[in-house]
């Protein structure tokens, strides 16, 4: 008989793993490469987490309750309004710190589109924001079960994210982002 499985062990992997794939992204990332810089095999990453996608999916879960966790923690609780709101989630998820999570975010989104058998629960990245963004713009929401609101934030939000990261033009970016802000006034 196997030994039993270690939550502990997997716990401490799948933070490693985060890292690792936050810092080196998920183009052509290989089991061998990943256990080696881990510290452990191929086959014991099979053993805590039954295959590779299910690797993936646990690091992307990670990867968003991390940066859910950070910005419920570095938000303002004072910010009053929508645009205040608004302007804080933009200055936390566009700072330089937060590169490796902007990169990952578009290239699971990237190779969703041509890969979605690998991305189950790939809607997630999207749907996962809107408890978070729909506390923050209950003033501007259409109530309580509105999707709309944090939909089109975000997809503003994901837009000059994009923008940003492809063109490295901050200026334009957060301009744009106060003009957003103008019409949510």
């Amino acid at each position: 008989m196997g030994r039993p499985p270690d939550p502990a062990r997997r716990e401490a992997v799948l933070t490693r793993a985060t890292d690792y794939v936050l810092a080196h992204g998920l183009a052509g990332l290989s089991l061998r490469p990943l256990a080696a810089a881990l510290d452990t095999s191929p086959r014991m990453l099979l053993y805590d987490f039954g295959s590779k996608q299910e690797l993936v999916a646990a690091v992307l879960a990670e990867a968003r309750r991390r940066g859910a966790a950070r910005l419920a923690g570095d938000l303002p609780a004072g910010a009053a309004s929508p645009e205040e709101r608004l302007r804080g989630i933009w200055a936390w998820i566009s700072a330089p710190e937060r590169a490796p999570y902007v990169r990952l975010i578009f290239e699971v989104h990237a190779d969703g589109l041509t890969h979605p058998e690998n991305y189950p629960d790939r809607g997630e990245a999207i749907t996962g924001w809107f408890d978070t963004l729909g506390a923050a713009f209950r003033g501007i929401a259409a109530g309580a079960d509105d999707t709309m609101t944090p939909t089109l934030v975000m997809a503003v939000i994901r837009g000059l994210l994009f923008d940003l990261t492809t063109t490295g033009d901050r200026h334009r970016a957060d301009r744009a982002m106060d003009r957003f802000c103008e019409l949510l006034r």
